[in-house]
Protein backbone atom coordinates (compact mmCIF):
# COMPACT_ATOMS: atom_id res chain seq x y z
CA UNK A 1 0.00 0.00 0.00
CA UNK A 2 2.87 2.50 0.85
CA UNK A 3 4.56 1.47 -2.40
CA UNK A 4 1.28 2.78 -4.45
CA UNK A 5 0.93 5.82 -2.50
CA UNK A 6 4.65 6.25 -3.11
CA UNK A 7 4.47 5.90 -6.89
CA UNK A 8 1.27 8.18 -7.55
CA UNK A 9 2.83 10.72 -5.50
CA UNK A 10 6.32 10.39 -7.31
CA UNK A 11 4.68 9.74 -10.78
CA UNK A 12 3.83 13.18 -11.86
CA UNK A 13 7.30 14.72 -11.13
CA UNK A 14 9.14 11.60 -12.33
CA UNK A 15 7.17 11.68 -15.61
CA UNK A 16 8.43 15.27 -16.22
CA UNK A 17 11.76 14.73 -16.00
CA UNK A 18 12.11 12.19 -17.93
CA UNK A 19 10.20 13.88 -20.66
CA UNK A 20 12.79 16.39 -20.11
CA UNK A 21 15.40 14.24 -20.56
CA UNK A 22 14.49 12.86 -23.81
CA UNK A 23 13.81 15.71 -25.27
CA UNK A 24 17.76 16.54 -24.07
CA UNK A 25 18.65 13.58 -25.79
CA UNK A 26 16.97 13.82 -29.31
CA UNK A 27 18.15 17.21 -29.47
CA UNK A 28 21.36 16.46 -28.60
CA UNK A 29 21.87 13.83 -30.85
CA UNK A 30 20.74 15.78 -33.64
CA UNK A 31 22.36 19.08 -33.03
CA UNK A 32 25.48 17.77 -31.30
CA UNK A 33 24.70 20.16 -28.32
CA UNK A 34 25.98 18.21 -24.72
CA UNK A 35 22.74 16.40 -23.18
CA UNK A 36 23.33 17.50 -20.02
CA UNK A 37 23.66 20.87 -20.79
CA UNK A 38 20.28 21.07 -22.48
CA UNK A 39 18.53 18.80 -19.71
CA UNK A 40 19.69 21.29 -17.48
CA UNK A 41 18.34 24.41 -19.49
CA UNK A 42 15.13 23.18 -19.96
CA UNK A 43 15.33 22.39 -16.05
CA UNK A 44 15.31 25.60 -15.53
CA UNK A 45 13.15 26.87 -17.99
CA UNK A 46 10.21 24.56 -15.91
CA UNK A 47 11.73 25.34 -12.46
CA UNK A 48 8.46 26.26 -11.17
CA UNK A 49 7.48 22.75 -11.54
CA UNK A 50 9.41 22.43 -8.72
CA UNK A 51 8.71 24.44 -6.68
CA UNK A 52 5.03 23.97 -6.45
CA UNK A 53 2.05 21.64 -7.48
CA UNK A 54 1.88 17.62 -7.72
CA UNK A 55 5.29 17.42 -9.25
CA UNK A 56 7.25 18.82 -6.44
CA UNK A 57 7.46 15.28 -4.92
CA UNK A 58 8.47 13.63 -8.12
CA UNK A 59 11.20 16.09 -9.08
CA UNK A 60 12.79 16.06 -5.80
CA UNK A 61 12.61 11.95 -6.26
CA UNK A 62 14.31 12.15 -9.17
CA UNK A 63 16.91 14.45 -7.98
CA UNK A 64 17.93 12.63 -5.04
CA UNK A 65 17.29 8.58 -6.12
CA UNK A 66 17.79 8.48 -9.58
CA UNK A 67 20.85 10.94 -9.25
CA UNK A 68 22.34 7.86 -6.83
CA UNK A 69 21.26 5.12 -9.01
CA UNK A 70 22.76 6.38 -12.23
CA UNK A 71 25.66 6.80 -9.82
CA UNK A 72 26.00 3.35 -8.88
CA UNK A 73 25.32 1.86 -12.08
CA UNK A 74 28.64 4.15 -13.94
CA UNK A 75 30.59 1.08 -12.12
CA UNK A 76 29.43 -1.11 -15.12
CA UNK A 77 31.92 1.27 -16.93
CA UNK A 78 34.76 0.22 -15.00
CA UNK A 79 37.23 -3.10 -15.60
CA UNK A 80 40.46 -3.07 -13.61
CA UNK A 81 42.08 -5.51 -16.57
CA UNK A 82 41.12 -3.03 -19.13
CA UNK A 83 42.79 -0.03 -16.85
CA UNK A 84 45.81 -1.73 -16.01
CA UNK A 85 46.80 -1.77 -20.09
CA UNK A 86 47.36 1.55 -20.39
CA UNK A 87 50.87 1.02 -18.55
CA UNK A 88 51.88 2.15 -14.43
CA UNK A 89 53.38 5.20 -15.18
CA UNK A 90 50.18 6.55 -17.00
CA UNK A 91 47.71 5.25 -14.27
CA UNK A 92 49.76 7.01 -11.98
CA UNK A 93 49.83 10.26 -13.53
CA UNK A 94 45.94 10.32 -14.40
CA UNK A 95 45.55 9.34 -10.36
CA UNK A 96 48.08 12.57 -9.50
CA UNK A 97 46.14 14.51 -11.71
CA UNK A 98 42.69 14.14 -9.69
CA UNK A 99 44.23 14.09 -6.55
CA UNK A 100 46.50 17.34 -7.12
CA UNK A 101 43.76 19.26 -8.90
CA UNK A 102 41.39 18.37 -5.86
CA UNK A 103 44.26 19.63 -3.68
CA UNK A 104 44.30 22.68 -6.33
CA UNK A 105 40.70 23.48 -5.84
CA UNK A 106 40.77 23.46 -1.89
CA UNK A 107 43.84 26.00 -1.36
CA UNK A 108 43.26 28.38 -4.11
CA UNK A 109 39.37 28.86 -3.24
CA UNK A 110 40.15 31.09 -0.14
CA UNK A 111 41.75 33.46 -2.31
CA UNK A 112 38.53 33.57 -4.64
CA UNK A 113 36.13 34.18 -1.59
CA UNK A 114 34.72 30.25 -1.66
CA UNK A 115 34.81 28.11 1.66
CA UNK A 116 35.58 24.60 1.54
CA UNK A 117 32.00 22.91 0.51
CA UNK A 118 31.70 24.61 -2.46
CA UNK A 119 35.76 24.38 -3.43
CA UNK A 120 35.17 20.39 -3.03
CA UNK A 121 32.13 20.34 -5.39
CA UNK A 122 34.30 22.43 -8.20
CA UNK A 123 37.34 20.34 -7.73
CA UNK A 124 35.90 17.04 -7.26
CA UNK A 125 33.78 17.89 -10.54
CA UNK A 126 36.50 19.10 -12.81
CA UNK A 127 39.24 16.02 -11.67
CA UNK A 128 36.97 13.01 -11.85
CA UNK A 129 33.93 13.12 -14.15
CA UNK A 130 32.10 16.72 -14.70
CA UNK A 131 28.17 16.56 -14.16
CA UNK A 132 28.53 13.18 -12.16
CA UNK A 133 30.76 13.83 -10.01
CA UNK A 134 29.61 17.05 -8.78
CA UNK A 135 26.04 14.98 -7.99
CA UNK A 136 27.78 11.98 -6.19
CA UNK A 137 30.03 14.93 -3.84
CA UNK A 138 26.34 16.96 -3.14
CA UNK A 139 24.86 14.13 -2.10
CA UNK A 140 27.56 13.79 1.08
CA UNK A 141 27.91 17.24 1.90
CA UNK A 142 26.42 18.75 5.13
CA UNK A 143 23.18 20.87 3.19
CA UNK A 144 22.34 24.43 3.89
CA UNK A 145 20.32 26.85 2.45
CA UNK A 146 22.53 27.35 -0.72
CA UNK A 147 23.70 23.29 -1.34
CA UNK A 148 21.04 23.14 -4.47
CA UNK A 149 22.47 26.65 -5.80
CA UNK A 150 26.23 25.83 -5.91
CA UNK A 151 25.19 22.13 -6.98
CA UNK A 152 23.52 23.96 -10.04
CA UNK A 153 26.37 25.92 -10.80
CA UNK A 154 28.72 23.75 -10.83
CA UNK A 155 26.63 21.12 -12.99
CA UNK A 156 26.46 24.29 -15.21
CA UNK A 157 30.21 25.55 -15.15
CA UNK A 158 32.01 22.04 -15.83
CA UNK A 159 29.01 21.06 -18.54
CA UNK A 160 30.38 24.39 -20.47
CA UNK A 161 33.80 23.89 -20.40
CA UNK A 162 34.18 20.48 -20.77
CA UNK A 163 32.19 21.47 -24.37
CA UNK A 164 34.72 24.37 -24.87
CA UNK A 165 37.03 21.51 -23.85
CA UNK A 166 36.05 19.31 -26.99
CA UNK A 167 36.25 21.51 -29.28
CA UNK A 168 39.57 23.11 -28.51
CA UNK A 169 41.89 20.03 -27.14
CA UNK A 170 42.23 18.39 -30.32
CA UNK A 171 43.80 21.06 -31.85
CA UNK A 172 45.74 21.87 -29.50
CA UNK A 173 46.75 18.35 -29.33
CA UNK A 174 47.84 18.43 -33.29
CA UNK A 175 49.95 21.92 -32.95
CA UNK A 176 51.73 20.00 -29.85
CA UNK A 177 52.39 17.02 -31.87
CA UNK A 178 51.51 14.34 -29.56
CA UNK A 179 51.20 10.91 -30.82
CA UNK A 180 48.45 9.01 -30.48
CA UNK A 181 48.45 7.91 -26.95
CA UNK A 182 49.57 10.95 -25.51
CA UNK A 183 46.93 12.76 -27.08
CA UNK A 184 44.17 10.32 -25.74
CA UNK A 185 46.32 10.60 -22.23
CA UNK A 186 45.39 14.33 -22.65
CA UNK A 187 42.29 14.06 -23.37
CA UNK A 188 40.87 11.96 -21.01
CA UNK A 189 43.12 13.25 -18.47
CA UNK A 190 41.29 16.74 -18.45
CA UNK A 191 37.85 16.81 -20.20
CA UNK A 192 35.41 16.63 -17.17
CA UNK A 193 32.52 14.64 -19.20
CA UNK A 194 32.81 11.23 -20.38
CA UNK A 195 30.55 12.47 -23.70
CA UNK A 196 33.06 15.06 -24.77
CA UNK A 197 35.89 12.81 -24.13
CA UNK A 198 34.66 10.49 -25.99
CA UNK A 199 33.47 13.49 -28.94
CA UNK A 200 36.94 14.80 -28.54
CA UNK A 201 38.84 11.32 -28.69
CA UNK A 202 37.53 10.16 -31.74
CA UNK A 203 37.07 13.45 -33.94
CA UNK A 204 41.11 12.51 -34.19
CA UNK A 205 41.47 8.74 -34.90
CA UNK A 206 39.71 5.76 -33.44
CA UNK A 207 43.02 4.79 -31.00
CA UNK A 208 43.45 8.41 -29.47
CA UNK A 209 39.16 8.11 -28.75
CA UNK A 210 39.95 4.38 -27.12
CA UNK A 211 43.37 5.33 -24.69
CA UNK A 212 41.04 9.04 -24.02
CA UNK A 213 38.08 6.88 -22.74
CA UNK A 214 40.43 4.82 -21.26
CA UNK A 215 42.32 7.41 -19.06
CA UNK A 216 38.71 8.58 -18.64
CA UNK A 217 37.39 5.53 -16.85
CA UNK A 218 40.31 5.83 -14.63
CA UNK A 219 39.23 9.08 -13.65
CA UNK A 220 35.76 7.90 -13.19
CA UNK A 221 37.14 4.80 -10.83
CA UNK A 222 38.51 7.44 -8.41
CA UNK A 223 35.24 8.30 -7.81
CA UNK A 224 34.22 5.96 -4.64
CA UNK A 225 37.74 6.68 -2.55
CA UNK A 226 37.37 10.36 -3.11
CA UNK A 227 33.75 10.02 -1.78
CA UNK A 228 34.68 8.04 0.80
CA UNK A 229 37.93 10.13 2.09
CA UNK A 230 35.74 13.44 1.70
CA UNK A 231 33.01 11.38 4.18
CA UNK A 232 35.20 10.08 6.40
CA UNK A 233 36.91 13.92 6.81
CA UNK A 234 33.90 15.35 7.38
CA UNK A 235 32.55 13.44 9.79
CA UNK A 236 35.89 13.87 11.74
CA UNK A 237 36.44 17.54 11.38
CA UNK A 238 33.20 19.19 10.54
CA UNK A 239 30.35 19.54 12.59
CA UNK A 240 26.84 19.30 11.36
CA UNK A 241 24.03 21.26 12.38
CA UNK A 242 21.45 19.78 14.99
CA UNK A 243 18.86 20.06 12.54
CA UNK A 244 21.11 18.14 9.48
CA UNK A 245 21.56 14.70 8.97
CA UNK A 246 25.59 13.18 9.32
CA UNK A 247 26.88 12.39 6.21
CA UNK A 248 27.18 8.95 5.76
CA UNK A 249 30.67 7.25 5.89
CA UNK A 250 30.09 5.63 2.22
CA UNK A 251 26.74 6.21 0.75
CA UNK A 252 24.86 3.07 -0.46
CA UNK A 253 25.13 4.02 -4.15
CA UNK A 254 28.61 4.16 -4.04
CA UNK A 255 28.90 0.64 -2.68
CA UNK A 256 26.71 -0.32 -5.17
CA UNK A 257 29.41 1.61 -7.64
CA UNK A 258 31.81 -0.78 -6.30
CA UNK A 259 30.29 -4.06 -6.34
CA UNK A 260 29.57 -3.57 -10.05
CA UNK A 261 33.21 -2.51 -10.87
CA UNK A 262 34.08 -5.72 -9.21
CA UNK A 263 31.84 -7.54 -10.82
CA UNK A 264 32.62 -6.03 -14.01
CA UNK A 265 36.27 -6.81 -13.60
CA UNK A 266 36.11 -10.75 -12.96
CA UNK A 267 33.54 -10.96 -16.13
CA UNK A 268 30.66 -11.43 -13.84
CA UNK A 269 28.03 -9.06 -16.27
CA UNK A 270 27.66 -10.28 -19.62
CA UNK A 271 28.41 -7.79 -22.38
CA UNK A 272 24.96 -6.98 -23.40
CA UNK A 273 23.25 -6.09 -19.59
CA UNK A 274 26.45 -4.36 -19.03
CA UNK A 275 25.52 -1.68 -22.28
CA UNK A 276 22.18 -2.05 -21.17
CA UNK A 277 23.32 -0.94 -17.62
CA UNK A 278 25.92 1.44 -19.07
CA UNK A 279 22.82 3.05 -20.66
CA UNK A 280 20.50 3.55 -18.16
CA UNK A 281 23.02 5.24 -15.77
CA UNK A 282 23.33 7.90 -18.79
CA UNK A 283 19.76 8.24 -18.35
CA UNK A 284 19.42 7.80 -14.75
CA UNK A 285 21.70 10.92 -14.54
CA UNK A 286 19.97 13.21 -17.09
CA UNK A 287 16.97 12.71 -15.63
CA UNK A 288 18.23 13.61 -12.37
CA UNK A 289 20.43 16.88 -13.94
CA UNK A 290 16.68 17.98 -15.45
CA UNK A 291 15.31 17.21 -11.95
CA UNK A 292 17.93 20.25 -10.21
CA UNK A 293 17.55 22.29 -12.98
CA UNK A 294 12.88 22.50 -12.34
CA UNK A 295 14.47 22.57 -8.48
CA UNK A 296 16.86 26.15 -8.44
CA UNK A 297 15.79 29.28 -9.12
CA UNK A 298 18.07 30.13 -11.92
CA UNK A 299 18.75 34.42 -10.23
CA UNK A 300 20.08 32.78 -6.84
CA UNK A 301 22.46 30.68 -9.40
CA UNK A 302 23.96 33.76 -11.60
CA UNK A 303 24.30 35.54 -8.09
CA UNK A 304 26.79 33.21 -6.88
CA UNK A 305 29.11 35.53 -8.83
CA UNK A 306 32.10 35.67 -11.03
CA UNK A 307 34.52 34.70 -8.41
CA UNK A 308 32.75 30.92 -9.11
CA UNK A 309 32.96 31.29 -12.47
CA UNK A 310 37.19 31.92 -12.36
CA UNK A 311 37.13 29.04 -9.67
CA UNK A 312 36.00 26.59 -12.24
CA UNK A 313 37.96 27.87 -14.86
CA UNK A 314 41.59 27.86 -12.73
CA UNK A 315 40.60 24.50 -12.09
CA UNK A 316 40.01 22.69 -15.47
CA UNK A 317 43.55 25.01 -16.41
CA UNK A 318 45.21 23.24 -14.21
CA UNK A 319 44.51 19.90 -14.84
CA UNK A 320 45.54 20.46 -18.06
CA UNK A 321 48.89 21.74 -17.50
CA UNK A 322 49.57 19.24 -14.76
CA UNK A 323 48.53 16.42 -17.24
CA UNK A 324 50.44 18.16 -20.05
CA UNK A 325 53.41 18.54 -17.81
CA UNK A 326 53.38 14.89 -16.57
CA UNK A 327 53.31 14.11 -20.09
CA UNK A 328 56.50 15.86 -21.36
CA UNK A 329 58.10 14.07 -18.53
CA UNK A 330 57.40 10.44 -19.37
CA UNK A 331 58.41 10.94 -23.52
Amino acid sequence: MRTKEAFHKNFPGVAVAITVAATAQLLSEHHGAPAMLLALLFGIALNFLGEEGRTVAGVGFSARTLLRIGVALLGVRISAMSVMALGWPLIALTILGVATTIGFGLFIARFLGHKWRFATLTAGSVAICGASAAMAIAAILPKDDRSEERLLFTVMGVTVMSTIAMIAYPAIVTQLELGDQMAGVFLGGTIHDVAQVAGAGFSISQEVGDTAVLVKLIRVSMLAPVVLIASLLIRSFVKTPTTGERPPILPGFVLGFLALATLNTFGAIPAPICDLLSDMSRYFLLTAVAAVGMKTNLKQVLGVGGAAIALIIVETLFIAGFILAGIYLLT
